[in-house]
């Protein structure tokens, strides 16, 4: 009976692509960049001071589901549409508040969008980092 030896195989330099990958990935990291910075003299006003309110003619849902114009409470969506005119139909705003979850919101802009409103925008905070 004869032993059969295993054949030797040459091993792929697989750390050695590796390393030129990386290199390339850091060399792309330092070299370029995802977006452009702003001017260094530009000063970003500051509103923490500020008082947050909702625009006119805005629906605000609070976190626990609540609705409100204006500071007055609204029964339903329904009669939300109902304090529209025609043309504020078109576009339909509402500040949904940010602990509210997301099934109750999803369902308020479909009752918005069966009782006639053309498009639902949701009003949010843009935050500049």
């Amino acid at each position: 009976m004869r032993i059969k030896h295993p054949i030797a195989t040459q091993k792929e330099p697989t750390i050695a692509l590796i390393n030129i990958v990386f290199l390339m990935l850091v060399f792309f990291m330092i070299a370029g960049t995802l977006v452009v910075p702003l001017d260094s003299d530009l000063k970003l006003i500051e509103t923490s001071g500020l008082e947050g309110r909702e625009p006119p003619d805005t629906l605000v849902v609070h976190a626990d589901g609540h609705l409100s114009l204006r500071g007055a409470a609204v029964e339903d969506a329904t009669a939300f549409l109902a304090t529209l005119s025609q043309e504020d139909l078109e576009i339909v705003r509402i500040v949904p508040d940010r602990a509210l979850p997301a099934k109750q919101l999803v369902a308020l802009g479909n009752a918005l969008r069966h009782g006639g409103a053309g498009r639902v925008m949701l009003v949010s905070e843009k935050v500049l980092q």
